[in-house]
């Protein structure tokens, strides 16, 4: 056996994900596919267009052999809390080899070289300068990083999926993880790119917007618009700052923001500066609504919860006797472990009960105990 993970969303799960899974088996020689997968929120600071087990059941059905669950904490949170808190999970595992990723680059050796380099400029006082200045962390790191690196290294931190990958082997590194890092070079249009130039493979943005546009039983956060604004309206800036990655000052710009704006992108244009990015601000807005605090971010994922398997993932299962972390289908059951379990399981059930407003029929309250795993 040789045990691939892969940190995903799939939201939806399209082409270039089913090409990135047989990239994993075909070139880094899996046997095995667990996916970590975000839930029913997602890390652009957004519900998740489906359901969390209908996006199980679609990794399933095109090679993915078991689907565990992201909590929503790191789910919605900062690229490098998303990536810590899905490497846990792997980590915890005790049977994964391998870590597979997605990337513009393609260069396992090159977003590795780029994880040191980002290592090393977070601890100068020039990145917290440049910040000091105006600029987004985005940009005052990649400043920083200039001063010291050749330009293929810098490049490396212009595109999404190669930071995602970094941050990835940056959580590997400090876990003191065996598990090789293994990247797949993207396929298709860019992150986020709307471009006709596709090979055939849309980017999930653009599935989306068709999604959306078409019609159907999907979830849409205009639907929870006015309960996100109501909420926000009624919090002092204490209150806000106590959400993930609020600081700075810009839970004061949320606080003004909030009490001019009659719609979530006239939220986000009133908070938005060069110094905070529009996916912060999302996210920032999101775990307010969510009341998704910091220390919900520092309690590292303790449960592994299984959202679908097939044998082979049965047999996965099988290889992780041994992880210190409960593993489950359900949640109750999960939180019945401990108080940390239960407060985990508890943000999930509330933040999924808020998730079934966002359909144009609501759902009821519950979902989170009733649910049943995908099996194939």
């Amino acid at each position: 056996m040789k045990i691939a993970a892969i940190i995903a969303e799939y939201n939806p799960f399209h082409e270039g994900h089913k090409y990135h899974i047989k990239q994993t088996r075909e070139v880094a020689g899996a046997t095995h596919v667990v996916a970590v997968m975000s839930g029913n929120f997602t890390q652009r600071g957004d519900v998740a267009i489906l359901d969390k087990h209908i996006r199980a059941k679609a990794a399933l059905e095109n090679g993915v052999d078991l689907v565990v669950e992201l909590p929503v904490a790191f789910a919605l949170s900062s690229a490098e809390q998303f990536a810590s808190g899905a490497v846990h999970i792997v980590n915890s595992l005790g049977c994964v080899d391998i870590l597979s990723f997605g990337s513009e680059c393609g260069k396992v050796e090159l977003i590795e070289e780029a994880a040191g380099a980002v290592h090393y400029a977070q601890d100068t006082e020039e990145l917290y300068a440049l910040m000091k200045k105006g600029l987004t962390y985005p940009m005052a790191l990649q400043q920083t990083i200039e001063n010291y690196y050749t330009e293929d290294v810098v490049e490396v931190l212009t595109e999404p999926n190669n930071t995602l990958g970094v941050e990835y082997v940056k959580a590997l590194n400090e876990a003191g993880s065996r598990i090789k890092p293994f990247t797949v070079k993207r396929v298709g249009s860019g992150h986020d790119e709307f471009s006709e130039n596709t090979d055939g493979i849309l980017c999930a943005s653009q599935l989306r917007k068709i999604m959306l546009e078409e019609g159907g039983d999907y979830a849409d956060i205009k639907r929870l618009e006015t309960a996100v604004l109501a909420k926000l309206r009624m919090m002092s800036p204490k209150e806000i700052k106590k959400a993930p990655n609020v600081q700075s000052g810009l839970e004061n710009r949320i606080f003004k923001a909030v009490r001019a704006a009659k719609s979530l992108p006239e939220l986000y244009f009133l908070i938005k500066t060069k110094r905070y990015t529009l996916a912060r601000i999302r996210r920032a807005v999101m775990c307010c609504f969510l009341d998704i605090s910091n220390s919900d971010v520092k309690l590292m994922p303790q449960y592994v919860r299984i959202l679908g398997m097939n044998e082979k993932g049965r047999e996965i299962l099988s290889m992780a006797k041994d992880c210190p972390l409960p593993i489950d289908t359900s949640l109750s059951a999960l939180m019945k472990h401990g108080d940390n379990q239960r407060r985990q399981a508890l943000l999930e059930e509330r933040c999924s009960n808020v998730f079934a407003l966002a359909y144009e029929k609501n759902r009821v309250c519950g979902g989170e105990f009733t649910a049943k795993p995908v099996v194939l």
